[in-house]
């Protein structure tokens, strides 16, 4: 819809009587047809076949010419561009046997000798969170008898961390060969009487997260 409105009645009287401009004719795109014509652009000549058999359209994005981008298909014979791929091909094949791990098969087992195994990676890893350690198997069983009495004689004294500091084992070692039953039930009830002097906020956000942990691995 075209619009003509002269400026010259909009302005007031004192501005009328000093300038007098000409008319001014403005458009707007406010019709559906317009928007629809817009819209229409013209179909782009690699889609458009000349013949009736079926062909293979090659459209790739614009971007900086690569000789990655282009398939060897739609590359000439003469062109030197397949040589430089079938040059990097090979590099990437001999450097990936460089660098993969040595073979472990032997005769006998499903791995052929001429298999390799996926090849080690070309950066360096992150440092490891733990440093790494060998497990130790050292502890015999007067060790394990002698750890078995001193958490009977004095379980307050001679706790898992003390225990396992001392015959050099880990903390699980400990518990899972020396129980002690009565003083778990004894911090279970001191648990207890923590919890009963929670509050409601504290309460329902523990029943909260019990309920999450229910639904870990379900659909939820």
């Amino acid at each position: 819809m075209s619009t003509c409105k002269p400026l010259f009645r909009t302005l007031p009287r004192q501005c009328q009587r000093i300038n007098n401009l000409p008319l001014t004719q403005t458009r707007h795109e406010s019709t559906t047809r317009r928007h629809k014509k817009l819209l229409h652009l013209p179909e782009s000549p690699s889609y458009t076949s000349t013949t009736s058999e079926p062909t293979l359209i090659f459209n790739p994005p614009s971007a900086s010419p690569n000789v990655y981008h282009t398939p060897s298909k739609f590359l000439p014979k003469d062109d030197s561009r397949k040589k430089l791929y079938a040059a990097a091909v090979k590099y990437s094949t001999q450097f990936a046997h460089r660098t993969s791990t040595p073979t472990t098969s032997t005769p006998g087992t499903p791995l052929q000798t001429t298999a390799f195994l996926p090849p080690k990676p070309s950066s360096n890893l992150p440092p490891p969170i733990r440093t790494p350690y060998e497990k130790k198997y050292h502890l015999t069983d007067a060790d394990i008898a002698e750890i078995r009495s001193l958490r009977a004689q004095d379980p307050v004294y001679w706790t898992r961390v003390r225990l396992a500091e001392k015959f050099k084992c880990s903390q699980f070692f400990v518990g899972m060969v020396a129980k002690n039953h009565e003083k778990s039930e004894r911090v279970a009830e001191e648990h207890q009487r923590a919890r009963e002097r929670w509050g409601t906020r504290r309460r329902m956000a523990k029943e909260d997260r019990g309920r999450r942990k229910e639904l870990w691995g379900q659909d939820a």
